[in-house]
């Protein structure tokens, strides 16, 4: 796709929001160019068809009057049986064209759809993590897939008809022109009257299109929401609170969706009335021309269907105004989120491959905030040798998930910088100095599918016996194999046919199949039972061994063999040390320690 299409600027109303739309449709301009000449050649040969069957028509007229006055005349039949047949071809030709046109259409709307989706994909990935903190995942969920789907059906259908209508338009006031030129001036007088009122109720109405799309993208965040947690809601007796909100949202859905429909509905029965007005008048006049001998019968026969061929159409661009804003709107969601800001996909000015990752971690004067102005981490520096064990504690919101956070790059540092083995991290490309790191939040996560990929994501050319013997250094491989199919068992889109515990086991797995150089624990243990705690630690005493690691908890019983134990509170570093030394200086690690055992009344004042 090209360049114009991936980044459109972006839209705020009805106008600029075409203009957005037609510039990603820029590079179909040729396929949408033969659509457009197939719906001129079907609307070519059907307007045609009432001026030749006005031939037929006053031949028949001539002939009856002619017996009625009693002259011999007699109806050319053969001259009408032509006629009859090259309709019926006229009609044939009409009906391909329309088939070839609808096809491509149609073709070309599920490109389009499938172009966007997989821009949307793309831009997905190259999204900066701030952007889903601030945004509801049902949102971006709904632009992908209703607005986008809104988009194909509408352009599948709306399209075509509005270049129909439009070729119907200007034929129709051609063949007008060419019976009658001043029965035409009363015919294309009340178009001006029609436009007036549909912009009017277009300006109105597209306010209250874009409000709907809005909310529909609201509705099915918090469906997504409350669906992905219904055991929490549940637990906490959560039904009535998560209606009431999906009620308050989706009564604002419908009032909008309601008055959007409403005026856009009311353009169809004003143009109607403009139009059966203007067909009144031409009825009187074209009698009046009739009865004084300006024009045949067959003219007038022929110029009312083309009155009635005229109003068809511009109703119709009335109703599809309704359709094109509902595109526009969807549009403007779609485009908006393909322009919002992307991580900057830099050049690596230090190639990872030439670079022996030992795990020589500095973190030199750090400081960072998720909001400007608001700084999480203040002034932290920090040295890691190879092969260390650093374990980080701390009261929630001490700054530790960020440290690491800022470790994978997911975020920019604000100042100070951080090196691995000398190496300023922001000279690598953040996808190359993620393969060194291998990373088990305290949230798991899992897809569809078998076992055995799932631990296999963590390297995808490992084979089945790398993947069962991760598993077993992981204490994973036992339970696994008492499931029903094994590491052939796929698990749910929930992944709710497994416990916690056991999901946690797979993740860790995964990571010990990475092998990577420098590892990240982040509660890796707080979703299993105290057994498999001490079957799991052992594990990850013997991956830990000559490995880089950062190991962030809250129950400080996992962290006693740790190299060096950071002590954090308000993004400082307050006491570092090992275990026993910290516990010997009486100070903050050891209130924080002794808290979790024999002093529960002092957990209030590190909280």
């Amino acid at each position: 796709m090209s360049k114009a299409g991936l980044n459109p600027p972006s839209a705020q109303n009805f106008k600029a929001g075409m203009k957005t739309l037609l510039t990603y449709l820029a590079p179909f301009r040729w396929r949408i160019t033969t659509v457009a000449f197939l719906v001129v050649g079907a609307t070519l040969f059907n307007i045609v068809g009432p001026k030749i069957l006005a031939k037929a028509t006053d031949e028949l007229v001539t002939g009856i009057s002619s017996n009625m006055q009693e002259v011999s005349s007699t109806i050319d039949f053969h001259f009408i049986g032509r006629i009859v047949l090259s309709l019926a071809c006229l009609y044939v030709l009409g009906a391909l064209f329309s088939y070839f046109q609808g096809n491509l259409m149609a073709d070309l709307a599920t490109k389009i759809s499938y172009n966007l989706r997989n821009a949307v994909m793309t831009k997905i990935n190259r999204m900066p993590l701030g952007y889903f903190q601030r945004n509801s995942q049902g949102d971006i969920l709904s632009r992908m897939t209703n607005d986008v789907d809104t988009m194909e059906q509408t352009l599948s259908q709306s399209i075509t008809q509005l270049l129909t209508s439009m070729a119907t338009v200007i034929g129709v006031v051609v063949m007008m022109l060419t019976i009658n030129w001043q029965l035409t001036l009363i015919t294309v007088v009340t178009v001006p009257v029609s436009l007036f009122f549909v912009m009017l109720l277009v300006r109105v109405s597209q306010k209250h299109f874009r409000h709907q799309q809005e909310f529909l993208g609201r509705v099915n965040g918090h469906v997504e929401e409350t669906y992905s947690g219904h055991m929490i809601m549940k637990a906490f007796n959560g039904e009535k609170k998560a209606l009431k909100q999906f009620d308050a949202e989706n009564i604002k859905l419908a009032g909008y969706a309601k008055k959007a429909e409403f005026y856009s509905s009311l353009m169809m029965p004003i143009t109607m009335i403009i139009s059966n007005l203007g067909y009144v008048l031409i009825c009187i006049a074209g009698g009046s021309m009739a009865v004084n001998g300006k024009v045949s019968i067959g003219d007038i026969q022929a110029f009312i269907q083309y009155v009635r061929n005229f109003s068809q159409p511009i109703m119709q661009l009335a109703n599809l105004s309704s359709q094109l804003q509902r595109l526009v709107a969807a549009s403007e969601r779609v485009f908006d989120f393909l322009n919002q800001e992307e991580e900057e996909e830099e050049e690596a000015f230090i190639p990872v491959d030439e670079v022996m990752i030992q795990g020589n971690i500095q973190f030199e004067h750090v400081k960072f905030g998720y909001e400007k102005g608001k700084p999480i981490i203040k002034n932290f520096s920090l040295d890691v040798k190879p092969g260390q064990r650093i374990a980080i504690v701390g009261p929630t919101g001490a700054g530790k998930t960020t440290i690491v956070k800022l470790l994978m790059r997911f975020y920019e540092l604000d100042d100070g910088r951080i090196l691995i083995d000398g190496n300023d991290l922001a000279e690598f490309r953040r996808k190359d100095i993620r393969g060194k790191f291998g990373m088990v939040l305290q949230d798991t996560w899992l897809f569809n599918g078998i076992i055995m990929d799932n631990i296999r994501y963590g390297n995808l050319n490992a084979s089945n016996e790398a993947v069962i013997e991760a598993a077993k250094e992981a204490q994973v491989d036992h339970f696994v194999r008492t499931l029903p199919e094994g590491y052939l068992m796929e698990l749910n889109e929930e992944t709710s046919n497994v416990s916690q515990g056991q999901k946690q086991l797979l993740t860790i797995a995964r990571v010990i199949l990475a092998d990577p150089r420098v590892l990240i624990m982040d509660e890796a243990t707080s979703s299993v039972d105290t057994r498999t705690e001490v079957l799991i630690q052992k594990a990850m005493d013997k991956l830990m061994e000559g490995r880089t690691s950062f190991i962030i908890a809250h129950r400080l019983s996992t962290i006693r063999n740790a190299d060096m134990i950071l002590c954090m509170d308000q993004g400082d570093i307050v006491e570092q040390g090992t275990h026993d030394e910290l516990l010997r200086k009486g100070g903050f690690y050891a209130n924080l320690y002794n808290s979790q055992f024999d002093q529960p009344e002092m957990i209030a004042d590190y909280l």
